[in-house]
């Protein structure tokens, strides 16, 4: 069984199932018919995609920090969970300049912690571990990053996950190799992610929406960079797919994988604010010098995403238009119905999951 029907009554948890990536992910799980257990703290935001889509109905939604190392272990040897997606983090470059030495306990010792609780289990399990297209050293060159570049990182946030990635790699091979305890691991690494119900500080979208919802120009701290843009259900199953193919194929275990958009095409900061005046209503900008830049950002970051394609038959579904207009049709309904965004989340599930079929991904399919 290599698609989605594998997840259906299988015991799953996310940490990190609040912020925005985790609660699309399990949104996903649910429909798709899993036993969910959520761990994390508190939505990040207010509103939060998790609060607004109602996410916490029908799974086990539990609050806790990751790095309460004995409670995670409790939780992990009761649930015996069938697969574990790990997202949770200090997701913000902006964030982990202000306070680095939280954003190295969470991404670091708090992945730490999730590997410390895998070693505890009995049963056999599969687990996905987020990182970051920022976890390698970014030399701002035209080709993209293969999952063999060298990792590194010019700011607290990309050094935590570059530093998580060697953690995994060094876990695997003292505690889990050789099919040891049937644990069997990867990593994931992703970039810029757009879609509805984001509210995070200093992501564009969201300082787009939060600005323009109010008639206020939204500020363009870097209008040039690049960016792997990409719908967040793009990542999510990517995610997805990773943990099928890991269950099905134990020469994965240990190996990372990138996911990103096709590079024949590159978007800008500004031609994604531009892109999303076709959907919504008083669209203006402004342009920061740079000599009030907050923080270094850098204007260059590609990934090879081969291995994806040629081992896991993933591949982008949506094109940048459509994930813009998802997007931005998530936010349109939520500010002229927001009682009713959890049907919107479920019906951009629903359609991404049947374009994904339609676009020949197997992966994707239900039975």
């Amino acid at each position: 069984m290599k698609n989605l029907k594998i997840f259906r009554n299988s015991r799953v948890i996310v940490t990190g199932h609040t912020g925005f990536k985790g609660s699309w992910l399990t949104a996903w799980l649910k429909q798709l018919g899993a036993d969910v257990m959520g761990i994390s703290l508190d939505p990040p935001s207010y509103p939060s995609h998790f609060v607004v889509s109602k996410i916490n109905l029908g799974i086990k939604d539990v609050r806790l920090d990751i790095r309460d190392k004995k409670k995670l272990e409790k939780k992990f040897i009761a649930f015996k969970p069938h697969f574990v997606f790990h997202l949770a983090a200090q997701p913000l470059v902006g964030l982990s300049y202000k306070d680095p030495i939280t954003t190295w306990q969470t991404n670091v010792f708090g992945t730490l912690n999730v590997l410390q609780s895998l070693r505890k289990l009995k049963n056999a399990c599969n687990i996905v571990i987020i990182t970051s297209d920022k976890c390698y050293f970014n030399k701002e060159i035209i080709y993209g990053y293969k999952e063999t570049d060298t990792l590194g990182g010019k700011d607290p946030y990309s050094s935590s996950k570059a530093s998580a990635e060697l953690l995994v790699k060094s876990f695997i091979n003292s505690f889990f190799s050789n099919g040891k305890k049937k644990i069997r691991i990867v990593t994931a690494r992703a970039g810029n992610v757009v879609g509805g119900g984001d509210w995070a500080n200093d992501r564009i979208i969201p300082d787009c929406v939060r600005s323009w919802s109010k008639n206020r120009k939204v500020e363009l701290r870097n209008p040039k960079a690049t960016r792997p843009w990409q719908h967040v259900l793009e990542v999510v199953g990517g995610y997805l797919c990773l943990a099928i193919n890991l269950k099905s194929n134990k020469n994965l275990h240990g190996e990372p994988f990138n996911f990103g958009p096709n590079l024949y095409k590159e978007y800008s900061v500004l031609e994604l604010v531009k892109a999303m005046r076709y959907y919504w209503k008083n669209v203006s900008w402004k342009i920061i010098p740079k000599s009030k830049k907050k923080f270094y950002e850098s204007e260059l970051l590609r990934l090879n995403c081969n291995k994806a394609k040629k081992i896991l038959k993933w591949k982008s579904v949506l094109k940048f238009e459509e994930s813009i207009e998802m997007a931005a049709n998530w936010y349109i309904n939520y500010y002229s119905d927001p009682k009713n965004i959890n049907i919107i989340t479920t019906e951009q599930i629903e359609r991404y999951q049947s374009l994904a079929v339609k676009r020949g991904l197997k992966w994707a399919k239900i039975n």
